[in-house]
């Protein structure tokens, strides 16, 4: 059997002028970079005729659950209907390249390709994203090292340094060394670039100068008054700007089957608002009367998060919503030991409550109407997919078998057909879980209870005081981006299934004044991942040819 780096190799791409001339792109937008790879300079418009599809999850075992292998292979199967369809997708983020997940580029022969280039340096966005937030950083200490004329409290700098790697060691660092030449010392940290609020500000985005207007309102300190300090004030958000004025355009590849696809943005749905750029989304639906696109994670954490922040951002107003679902990770959520259980059914029946969880969210909070797809693996049996289909029929929700890993696009006709059905037979009437005029302890109040299921929600005492001072602020209004673990509706990965009577905590508050959204940190969850014990980039080669393995 072929790994999905082979099998992206042996298919023989089309030149991406080809590729934008299919989606209707104009050469004078089109900025190649290399055979199969280009940037997109056209500014989108907002009138917008193209049917928005988002694919999401359940809750997801720590390998995933094949959303972007879904999402390519259901963009290849209306494209095989002979649909004008394009995907909108996120940038991999190397952290998780490296890490246990892989890339996101899909598998088999649902792909993106260049497969190895998106999942590594690709066009240079998020390297320009990580130069831009360390700027500000540096800007920031020399400011202070100079004189410290805008009067930070040491004890009080928000802004981070980021790095596009899981490193564990750089979660907590004491930067700067003394003395004449080495900067103040103060206490600093990474976090993952993916986490990043210049990643998040440029993924919400209209165009270069909201850009701009936005990197200058993000609060990067208090002074010792207990005053916030903008980027503005530092007269760094130019500079900030200039190096994101390509990384701000988004990027056109396609699929082992020739279907377009714009990539663009990256931030993760766990720790940020898990969604690909509005321009890309904009642009994608600009071009085509069907676009594809997803959002990180399971549903509790990536679609409320496209619904309640990106969708309100954008005045997007999505058509049908696709659930993908896997045997394993129900059973994963059915507590399946498979060195204990000898029935893989028993567990497969308690852990359906996940995906029984995910539906009546989509289904009773944002009044979509879903459709589950099965990404089919070949372990799974008949009786395992039979079980789901009648489960969620119970519920009125059509459940289709989908084998794109193994078929392309020809084993999503199903899942495209069910879908296109859908979008035709419902007009799109999106709700929201709150409404942006109640105060921020209420908005997580109602994703916890509404969206997790939580029993109450308890704010600790750090939480507690930056939500009394941001209640005085404008910024009371923003939408909440609450940050846990993707593995369970709660705080705590352990509690599988569908969890109830659970406390929600709330460990801090974090402001992204240039996003436009408050942060909201639940259990033990991290800015900046480490690696596993064995992570993918040991089992990495590369040959003199320059020819990787172990990529996927």
């Amino acid at each position: 059997m072929m790994t999905d780096i082979e099998i992206a190799k042996s298919v023989k791409l089309k030149n991406i002028q080809l590729i934008a001339e299919k989606l209707g792109v104009s050469d004078d937008y089109i900025e190649p970079y290399g055979k199969f790879k280009a940037k997109i300079t056209e500014e989108p418009t907002r009138f917008l005729n193209g049917k928005l599809v988002l694919v999401t999850a359940i809750n997801p075992t720590p390998f995933g659950e094949g959303k972007t292998t879904i999402s390519i292979g259901l963009a290849d199967g209306m494209s095989r209907l002979g649909k004008n369809v394009s995907l909108a997708l996120r940038e991999p983020s190397l952290g998780p390249v490296f890490g246990i997940k892989g890339g996101a580029t899909g598998g088999g022969y649902s792909q993106i390709a260049p497969m190895e280039d998106i999942n590594l340096h690709f066009t240079g966005d998020f390297h320009a994203i990580t130069s831009a937030n360390n700027l500000i950083a540096s800007l920031i200490d020399n400011h202070i090292k100079q004189g410290n004329a805008l009067d930070f409290d040491l004890k009080r700098i928000e802004w981070r340094r980021c790095i596009d790697l899981n490193d564990r060691a750089l979660r907590e660092i004491e930067c700067g060394l003394g003395g004449k030449v080495n900067g103040i010392p103060r206490p600093d940290g990474f976090n993952i670039t993916a986490a990043s609020e210049i990643m998040a500000t440029l993924c919400l985005s209209d165009n270069l100068i909201d850009l701009k207007t936005r990197i200058g309102n993000i609060v990067v300190g208090y002074n010792c008054c207990g005053n916030p300090i903008l980027v503005s004030d530092l007269k760094g958000e130019s500079a900030a700007t200039i190096l994101l004025k390509d990384a701000i355009y988004p990027n056109l590849v396609q699929t082992l089957e020739g279907t377009p696809a714009i990539i663009h943005g990256g931030p993760f749905a766990n720790i940020a608002h898990g969604c690909n750029s509005i321009r890309a989304t904009l642009l994608s639906m600009q071009y085509s009367d069907y676009t594809i696109t997803e959002a990180g994670f399971g549903a509790d954490l990536g679609a409320e998060k496209f619904f309640d922040i990106k969708c309100r951002c954008a005045g997007l107003n999505p058509n049908a919503v696709v659930l993908v679902v896997t045997v394993r990770a129900l059973k994963h959520n059915g507590g399946f030991d498979k060195d204990r259980d000898e029935s893989s059914l028993v567990s497969l029946k308690n852990g359906i409550v996940n995906l029984r969880g995910h539906l009546e969210n989509l289904i009773n909070v944002f009044n979509t109407k879903p459709i589950v797809a099965i990404n089919k693996f070949k372990e799974d049996t008949t009786e395992e997919i039979d079980y789901i289909k009648a489960f969620v029929h119970e519920l009125g929700v059509c459940a289709c078998e989908c084998e794109c890993w193994a078929l392309g696009g020809k084993g999503c006709e199903e899942l495209a057909l069910e879908t296109i059905r859908i979008i035709n037979e419902t007009k799109p009437s999106l709700k929201f879980a709150y409404y942006l005029q109640e105060t921020p302890e209420e908005k997580i109040r109602k994703v916890a209870t509404k969206v997790y299921g939580a029993s109450e929600v308890v704010f600790e005492t750090t939480a507690l005081q930056k939500l009394e001072n941001l209640s005085k602020t404008k910024y009371a209004d923003f939408p909440v981006c609450i940050a846990k673990t993707q593995y369970s509706f709660s705080q705590d990965p352990k509690l599988l299934g569908r969890p109830a009577n659970f406390s929600f905590n709330i460990k801090d508050i974090q402001l992204r004044a240039g996003a436009r959204f408050l942060v909201a940190i639940a259990g033990d969850i991290m800015l900046m991942p480490g690696l596993s014990k064995n992570p993918a980039a040991i089992n990495m080669d590369i040959d003199k040819n320059g020819n990787i393995k172990g990529l996927f």
